[in-house]
């Protein structure tokens, strides 16, 4: 979890003082960011960008969990990897384009697949978690560990030519979690990429919009996407935004599990 605040340097002060100009963020905002840890699920289309933002936007340790490795289908869309890193892993290739960024901040490269025990251990040491995965089963195990951790999580997603973006934070037992809005009983489900395709700017939109929801979140700034759902058409690039609340008989955060 966050850790206390520090003075930012010399260095610190110049990288990000377009961020402290604004008086919505200034040097405390700033101070928050330094201090905080992002743990991001996946390091592909909507995670690639969402690291180079949050490293650039100069969050203190981001851990970056993902199992694959760069393949040359990636780069239509994956822009934290290049050419030059075919066969090795995402979560590696993605730590080194963002300590060449910014080498101010920690990056964690975690190579493995977020099962229950790696979202056991990584969750509660996050401050914000950005699932940018591409399947059913992982978000709804990272929403689980969120739930268990009390931990907000930025959801995204990103298939053929329409997205989703939407914000869960635990932390107010009041406000529903990812499986009051997306039961995994029945046949609601997405698919991955390799299966349906993926227009590439697309990916790059919701995953920048991850980024600056978690970026709201860790600094305190403004109004999130709790309980509201935002649909992206990206043939039209026209937005439409659900509203969803809370089920008191969900199964993972209702109140017969003690939320």
């Amino acid at each position: 979890m966050t850790t206390a605040p520090r003075e930012l340097n010399d260095a610190e002060l110049l990288r990000y003082s377009r961020h402290i100009l604004l008086d919505e963020i200034g040097i405390e905002g700033q101070q928050k960011l330094a201090a905080s840890t992002a743990l991001i699920i996946g390091a592909g289309g909507l995670g690639a960008p969402a690291t180079l933002y949050l490293a650039a936007a100069g969050v203190g340790r981001l851990v970056i969990v993902d199992h694959d490795t760069v393949e040359l289908s990636n780069l239509q869309r994956q822009i934290v990897h290049d050419a030059s890193r075919l066969g090795v892993p995402k979560a590696e290739s993605a730590r080194d384009t963002l300590a060449a960024i910014n080498p101010l901040i920690e990056v964690i490269p975690v190579v493995a697949r977020a099962d229950d025990a790696l979202l056991a251990q990584w969750v509660p040491q996050a401050d914000v978690v950005l699932d940018c995965s591409d399947n059913f089963p992982t978000r709804h195990a990272v929403n689980r560990a969120c739930v268990t951790a009390r931990a907000p999580l930025v959801s995204g997603a990103a298939v053929r030519f329409d997205g989703q973006l939407t914000t869960f934070d635990s932390r107010d037992n009041a406000t529903p979690c990812y499986h009051c809005l997306f039961p995994d009983e029945g046949d609601a489900s997405d698919g991955p990429c390799a299966t349906f395709g993926v227009f590439a700017p697309l990916t790059g939109i919701i995953g920048c919009a991850q980024a600056a929801e978690a970026l709201k979140v860790l600094i305190g700034l403004g109004e999130t996407l709790v309980g509201r759902l935002q649909l992206l058409d990206g043939k039209t690039l026209r937005w439409k935004e659900l509203r969803y609340k809370k089920d008191p008989r969900c199964p993972v955060c209702g109140e017969q599990h003690g939320a």
